[in-house]
């Protein structure tokens, strides 16, 4: 998406992009010092003042997120043009991967103008980059400016963090919302564990001697929630037992999540 707006001497552009799914990431050395500008920390503060006006979730700044923006801000800067992705370029979620980021949702917005104030103005008055701004999916920011030839080329890179937590914490995680009082007691032993984790790493079937009535395999970017179906069976009166693995997901995939098994028995 672009907008134009002319001037005596200079014009101001725009553009956004966006990208959601589920799962792991690579992780790259950081190649940017970054020491925010105060054209990035009035920007970073102007979206917070709006998230904050509308009872949004304020943002934090991530650093990872600001490198990838950062590299990004560069390029456009040696274009003297803005672009998603130039000849040659990692895409959005290549950038923000190949930084650190793990991510279960990231967007971009990006700008050309001549001061971060009038950046901002065109986000706020551009539906699709106020979209992303005012997304309240999103927990983090990593902003870049950069200045070449009397314009400032901007980027705006957005990303619903996933924490990093061991599979054992995942588990627990999981565990405690399958036990909550009234369902269904869990299975402990490293035994059981250990199947559940094999059962997650398969496509079908279940592994160990010890048959479920039922197996949920599931990805998901939240730990604080459970899948619809497995509420279902959970409350259906069927079952006693559980045991929950955890296992790594598709390392080819730029997005993060959590994997899950959960093997119920009656």
């Amino acid at each position: 998406m672009k907008l134009l707006r002319a001037s005596t001497h200079r014009r101001l552009t725009l553009a956004l992009a966006m990208a959601m799914l589920p799962c792991a990431l690579t992780q790259q050395p950081a190649i940017y010092a970054l020491t925010p500008t105060i054209a990035e920390q009035y920007l970073l503060s102007a979206a917070n003042q709006e998230r904050t006006a509308r009872n949004l979730p304020m943002l934090h700044r991530d650093p990872n997120l600001a490198r990838a923006a950062a590299q990004h801000a560069q390029v456009m800067a040696e274009h003297a043009s803005i672009s998603h992705q130039f000849p040659g370029e990692p895409e959005l979620t290549s950038r923000a991967a190949a930084m650190g980021v793990a991510f279960s949702l990231v967007s971009e917005n990006v700008a050309e103008a001549p001061s971060a104030v009038q950046i901002h103005t065109m986000w706020m008055n551009s539906p699709g980059h106020r979209a992303n701004l005012l997304d309240p999916a999103v927990d983090a920011v990593g902003i870049r400016v950069i200045a070449r030839n009397g314009e400032l080329y901007a980027v705006e890179d957005f990303a619903r963090t996933v924490p990093s937590t061991s599979l054992e914490q995942q588990e627990s995680a999981i565990s405690a919302l399958i036990a909550q009082p009234g369902r269904i007691a869990l299975a402990a032993s490293d035994a059981d564990i250990s199947s559940a984790r094999q059962t997650c790493s398969m496509s079908s079937g279940f592994a160990g001697t010890h048959k479920p009535w039922f197996v949920m395999r599931f990805t998901s970017s939240s730990l604080t929630e459970l899948p619809g179906e497995l509420k279902s069976h959970l409350a259906s009166g069927r079952y006693h037992q559980a045991v929950v693995g955890a296992c790594a997901g598709n390392s080819s995939s730029k997005f993060t999540a959590y994997n899950f098994a959960v093997l119920l028995y009656p």
